[in-house]
């Protein structure tokens, strides 16, 4: 039997790595998911990722993989694949317009080795000005083995630092960031899916579907680094809890399809309202339809068409 120290050392070939973390504009190593890529064609990619078997926010409920791990590892493809394949400078600026997965629950069980996917990308409707990109929509399918887990589309983007400054008009900076005050009080936990109130992103309001977006800044996921407006990561995560909060015996919801429209960007400076009414499901085989809006300063800021699943 060989001991620790005599096990064999792996292939060259078969060492692997994650991308650098600063082309998923992440600060943890460990919250950085993606593994490589290999470009297939003009404008066409396959992406590798892996999943860790367990991770401190995004939480596996009832042996599946949380679906806003899947948001998450789309996210880090943008920023991924602008500056590797398409030239993008460090420091411009992305940011979402529109999202939408679907996933399948079956290959989304988590097993007894962290799971391997791959993403096979499909970048169309590329806008340049300047030899850069500045808008593209991104189509996926997502695989594990030989099963599909995942399609998803999104929209996105790039901006110059000095356009950024002008859509900003006078925000850009993190001097917010820093001076906030503390959290407004959150939902209790098992209320929205949760097991650590830190981790929760809706507090409560007299009205039973209505909530305060709650901001932490020192979340060590939602906010690994300084920004200028709330991520859209924390948005994902509110219409997901809102599904939760919204159901009427405090149910597991496992959100099975999201359509989201980022509409303006969320600031620091006044409150975010979240509300959720039920639609029709979007699907067959769909427990329960969501739409979740939010709103600041009376303006509709975010949208999102949830279609989630019970989780028995």
């Amino acid at each position: 039997m060989l001991t620790s120290t005599e096990l064999p050392a792996p292939a060259r070939s078969a060492l692997t790595t994650t991308v650098a973390k600063e082309y998923v504009h992440r600060a943890a190593l460990s919250d950085v998911f993606l593994t490589g890529c290999t470009p297939d064609e003009p404008d066409a990619f396959t992406i590798d990722a892996q999943w860790p078997r367990c991770h401190g926010f995004y939480v596996c409920d009832r042996g599946l993989y949380d679906p806003m791990l899947l948001c998450e590892t789309i996210r880090q493809t943008l920023p991924l694949l602008t500056h590797t394949a398409y030239g993008v400078p460090i420091g411009h600026q992305l940011s979402w317009s529109r999202l939408r997965y679907a996933v399948n629950p079956h290959a989304m069980r988590v097993e007894r080795t962290p799971a391997e996917l791959q993403l096979h990308v499909n970048c169309t409707n590329i806008t340049y000005r300047r030899g850069l990109p500045v808008t593209l929509s991104m189509h996926y399918e997502v695989t594990r083995g030989e099963s599909l887990l995942a399609v998803a589309s999104t929209v996105f983007h790039c901006h110059t630092p000095a356009v950024y400054q002008r859509l900003r008009a006078g925000r850009a900076g993190t001097r917010e960031f820093w001076g906030l005050p503390e959290p407004t009080p959150g939902l209790p936990p098992g209320r929205c899916g949760r097991d650590r109130p830190d981790d929760v992103v809706l507090s409560p309001t007299p009205d039973a579907d209505r909530w305060r977006l709650r901001v932490d800044t020192a979340h060590p996921v939602l906010f690994d680094h300084p920004v200028d407006h709330v991520p859209g990561m924390l948005l994902l995560e509110a219409a997901r809890q809102a599904a939760h909060a919204s159901a009427p015996d405090g149910g597991a919801w496992w959100p099975a399809s999201m359509n989201v429209t980022f509409r303006r960007y969320v600031e620091f400076t006044s409150p975010c309202w979240i509300t959720a009414e039920p639609v029709p499901p979007q699907a067959e085989g769909r427990d329960k339809g969501l739409r979740v809006t939010a709103a600041q300063d009376e303006a509709p800021v975010f949208e999102a068409r949830v279609a989630v699943a019970h989780i028995p």
